[in-house]
Protein backbone atom coordinates (compact mmCIF):
# COMPACT_ATOMS: atom_id res chain seq x y z
CA UNK A 1 0.00 0.00 0.00
CA UNK A 2 1.36 3.68 -1.00
CA UNK A 3 2.70 5.10 2.13
CA UNK A 4 2.52 2.13 4.63
CA UNK A 5 5.99 0.72 5.09
CA UNK A 6 8.00 -1.50 7.64
CA UNK A 7 8.92 -0.77 11.59
CA UNK A 8 8.52 2.73 12.88
CA UNK A 9 6.08 3.97 9.83
CA UNK A 10 2.59 3.61 11.46
CA UNK A 11 -0.01 2.56 9.02
CA UNK A 12 -1.30 4.41 5.71
CA UNK A 13 0.46 7.61 5.68
CA UNK A 14 -0.73 9.63 2.54
CA UNK A 15 -4.39 10.90 1.62
CA UNK A 16 -5.85 9.82 -1.82
CA UNK A 17 -7.53 12.49 -4.07
CA UNK A 18 -7.32 14.04 -7.74
CA UNK A 19 -4.11 15.44 -8.64
CA UNK A 20 -3.85 19.18 -8.57
CA UNK A 21 -3.56 20.87 -12.40
CA UNK A 22 -0.17 22.63 -10.92
CA UNK A 23 1.48 19.22 -10.17
CA UNK A 24 4.75 19.41 -11.99
CA UNK A 25 6.06 15.90 -13.26
CA UNK A 26 9.33 14.27 -11.90
CA UNK A 27 10.73 11.56 -13.02
CA UNK A 28 12.66 10.49 -10.11
CA UNK A 29 14.66 12.14 -7.08
CA UNK A 30 17.17 14.95 -8.99
CA UNK A 31 14.09 16.28 -11.07
CA UNK A 32 12.00 16.32 -7.79
CA UNK A 33 14.58 17.94 -5.88
CA UNK A 34 15.23 20.40 -9.13
CA UNK A 35 11.54 21.28 -9.10
CA UNK A 36 11.90 22.44 -4.97
CA UNK A 37 15.13 23.96 -5.94
CA UNK A 38 14.58 26.32 -8.73
CA UNK A 39 11.15 27.45 -6.15
CA UNK A 40 13.49 28.31 -3.30
CA UNK A 41 15.86 29.71 -5.21
CA UNK A 42 12.73 32.27 -6.74
CA UNK A 43 11.80 32.64 -3.04
CA UNK A 44 8.41 31.07 -4.39
CA UNK A 45 6.12 27.89 -2.62
CA UNK A 46 7.40 25.10 -4.14
CA UNK A 47 4.37 23.46 -6.14
CA UNK A 48 3.41 20.10 -6.20
CA UNK A 49 5.50 17.09 -7.59
CA UNK A 50 3.96 13.79 -9.13
CA UNK A 51 6.63 12.11 -8.48
CA UNK A 52 6.80 8.79 -11.30
CA UNK A 53 10.07 6.94 -10.10
CA UNK A 54 13.09 6.73 -7.60
CA UNK A 55 14.53 6.34 -4.51
CA UNK A 56 11.73 8.74 -2.38
CA UNK A 57 8.85 6.97 -4.90
CA UNK A 58 9.91 3.28 -3.48
CA UNK A 59 9.86 3.78 0.11
CA UNK A 60 6.76 6.07 -0.36
CA UNK A 61 5.34 2.52 -1.69
CA UNK A 62 4.91 3.23 -5.21
CA UNK A 63 5.14 0.12 -7.91
CA UNK A 64 7.79 0.46 -10.14
CA UNK A 65 6.28 0.58 -13.91
CA UNK A 66 7.43 -2.17 -16.09
CA UNK A 67 9.09 -1.31 -19.41
CA UNK A 68 6.92 -2.73 -21.66
CA UNK A 69 3.90 -0.41 -19.87
CA UNK A 70 2.69 2.83 -21.69
CA UNK A 71 3.34 5.42 -20.15
CA UNK A 72 0.07 7.77 -19.52
CA UNK A 73 0.13 11.42 -20.53
CA UNK A 74 -2.36 12.36 -17.68
CA UNK A 75 -2.40 10.70 -14.67
CA UNK A 76 -5.89 11.91 -12.72
CA UNK A 77 -5.05 10.06 -9.17
CA UNK A 78 -2.87 9.47 -6.29
CA UNK A 79 -2.01 9.99 -2.70
CA UNK A 80 -0.82 13.52 -1.76
CA UNK A 81 2.12 13.24 1.00
CA UNK A 82 4.03 16.25 2.51
CA UNK A 83 7.62 15.07 2.30
CA UNK A 84 11.06 16.26 4.60
CA UNK A 85 13.87 18.00 1.92
CA UNK A 86 16.97 17.72 2.78
CA UNK A 87 19.74 20.63 2.99
CA UNK A 88 23.48 20.59 2.35
CA UNK A 89 25.90 23.28 2.49
CA UNK A 90 28.84 21.54 0.51
CA UNK A 91 31.85 23.72 0.52
CA UNK A 92 29.45 26.41 0.90
CA UNK A 93 27.47 25.86 -2.13
CA UNK A 94 23.87 24.90 -1.16
CA UNK A 95 21.90 22.40 -2.47
CA UNK A 96 18.42 20.47 -1.85
CA UNK A 97 17.47 16.77 -1.62
CA UNK A 98 14.62 14.62 -1.27
CA UNK A 99 16.14 11.05 -0.97
CA UNK A 100 19.84 10.86 -0.22
CA UNK A 101 23.27 12.28 0.27
CA UNK A 102 26.24 10.08 -0.45
CA UNK A 103 29.67 10.95 0.28
CA UNK A 104 32.33 8.60 0.12
CA UNK A 105 35.90 7.64 -1.98
CA UNK A 106 34.67 4.24 -2.95
CA UNK A 107 32.26 1.38 -1.70
CA UNK A 108 34.93 -0.57 -1.07
CA UNK A 109 37.93 1.99 0.68
CA UNK A 110 37.68 4.98 2.66
CA UNK A 111 35.07 6.65 4.73
CA UNK A 112 31.30 6.11 3.44
CA UNK A 113 28.68 8.88 5.10
CA UNK A 114 25.06 8.68 3.85
CA UNK A 115 22.07 11.18 4.96
CA UNK A 116 18.82 9.16 3.80
CA UNK A 117 15.66 10.78 3.60
CA UNK A 118 14.44 7.49 1.72
CA UNK A 119 14.81 3.97 2.74
CA UNK A 120 16.67 3.19 -0.70
CA UNK A 121 19.86 3.52 -2.86
CA UNK A 122 18.51 1.91 -5.91
CA UNK A 123 17.88 -1.81 -4.80
CA UNK A 124 19.62 -0.95 -1.79
CA UNK A 125 17.71 -1.00 1.53
CA UNK A 126 20.09 1.50 2.93
CA UNK A 127 18.22 3.11 5.55
CA UNK A 128 15.63 1.35 6.45
CA UNK A 129 13.92 2.95 9.16
CA UNK A 130 14.11 6.27 7.23
CA UNK A 131 10.62 7.97 7.06
CA UNK A 132 10.91 10.89 4.97
CA UNK A 133 7.83 12.93 6.91
CA UNK A 134 9.30 12.36 10.04
CA UNK A 135 11.42 15.68 10.42
CA UNK A 136 14.67 13.99 10.56
CA UNK A 137 17.54 12.58 8.29
CA UNK A 138 19.20 9.24 9.07
CA UNK A 139 23.24 9.94 8.61
CA UNK A 140 25.31 6.77 8.45
CA UNK A 141 28.77 7.11 8.76
CA UNK A 142 31.26 4.58 8.98
CA UNK A 143 35.26 3.32 7.46
CA UNK A 144 34.58 -0.08 7.55
CA UNK A 145 36.75 -3.33 6.78
CA UNK A 146 36.77 -4.76 3.42
CA UNK A 147 35.36 -7.89 5.09
CA UNK A 148 32.87 -6.12 7.01
CA UNK A 149 31.61 -4.23 3.21
CA UNK A 150 31.36 -7.28 1.71
CA UNK A 151 28.97 -8.76 4.57
CA UNK A 152 27.10 -5.67 4.62
CA UNK A 153 26.43 -5.84 0.57
CA UNK A 154 25.23 -8.84 0.94
CA UNK A 155 22.77 -7.93 3.44
CA UNK A 156 21.65 -4.51 1.96
CA UNK A 157 18.92 -5.64 -0.02
CA UNK A 158 16.97 -6.51 3.09
CA UNK A 159 17.86 -3.82 5.09
CA UNK A 160 19.59 -6.02 7.77
CA UNK A 161 22.96 -4.70 7.51
CA UNK A 162 22.10 -2.33 10.62
CA UNK A 163 22.72 -1.64 13.09
CA UNK A 164 26.13 -2.68 13.35
CA UNK A 165 28.80 -1.35 15.73
CA UNK A 166 31.06 -0.24 13.03
CA UNK A 167 28.61 1.79 11.86
CA UNK A 168 27.88 5.27 13.74
CA UNK A 169 23.82 5.67 12.82
CA UNK A 170 22.57 9.32 14.30
CA UNK A 171 18.98 11.06 13.32
CA UNK A 172 19.26 14.74 13.15
CA UNK A 173 17.67 17.77 12.36
CA UNK A 174 20.95 19.61 11.54
CA UNK A 175 25.01 18.52 11.88
CA UNK A 176 27.99 19.75 10.71
CA UNK A 177 30.94 16.83 9.06
CA UNK A 178 34.78 17.02 8.26
CA UNK A 179 34.94 15.58 5.12
CA UNK A 180 38.66 15.72 5.02
CA UNK A 181 40.74 15.38 2.94
CA UNK A 182 37.83 15.16 1.05
CA UNK A 183 35.30 13.13 -0.29
CA UNK A 184 33.12 12.66 -3.46
CA UNK A 185 29.52 14.05 -3.02
CA UNK A 186 26.36 12.29 -4.68
CA UNK A 187 23.16 14.40 -4.14
CA UNK A 188 20.25 12.54 -5.52
CA UNK A 189 22.34 10.24 -7.59
CA UNK A 190 24.03 13.55 -9.07
CA UNK A 191 28.01 13.98 -8.42
CA UNK A 192 28.46 17.31 -7.34
CA UNK A 193 32.19 17.42 -7.19
CA UNK A 194 34.47 16.47 -4.00
CA UNK A 195 34.45 18.18 -0.67
CA UNK A 196 36.01 18.79 2.92
CA UNK A 197 32.88 20.46 4.76
CA UNK A 198 29.36 19.74 4.76
CA UNK A 199 26.53 20.80 6.94
CA UNK A 200 23.08 19.44 7.05
CA UNK A 201 19.88 20.23 7.82
CA UNK A 202 16.01 19.34 7.06
CA UNK A 203 12.96 21.25 6.12
CA UNK A 204 10.64 19.07 7.55
CA UNK A 205 7.28 18.51 5.46
CA UNK A 206 8.61 21.16 2.73
CA UNK A 207 7.24 19.43 -0.19
CA UNK A 208 4.07 18.47 -1.61
CA UNK A 209 4.77 15.12 -3.19
CA UNK A 210 1.97 13.04 -5.46
CA UNK A 211 2.03 9.18 -5.88
CA UNK A 212 0.55 7.99 -8.99
CA UNK A 213 -2.56 5.80 -9.08
CA UNK A 214 -4.25 3.78 -11.64
CA UNK A 215 -5.10 6.37 -13.95
CA UNK A 216 -8.96 6.86 -14.66
CA UNK A 217 -10.06 4.94 -11.11
CA UNK A 218 -9.84 6.66 -7.95
CA UNK A 219 -7.80 5.37 -4.85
Amino acid sequence: MIGERGPGWGVDWGTPGEIPEDARRAAGDAAAAAIFAEARKADREPPPVLLLAGDLASTLGARAPHESEPQPAQTVFGVRMSVDVGVALVDGRLHWFVAHLVARRSWWRGRLLVAANASFIGRWNAAPRSHPGDGRLDVFDADPSLRVRLAARRRLPSGTHVPHPGITQRRITAAQYDLTPGLDVRIDGVRTGRARSLSLRVEPGALEVWIPSAVGSQP
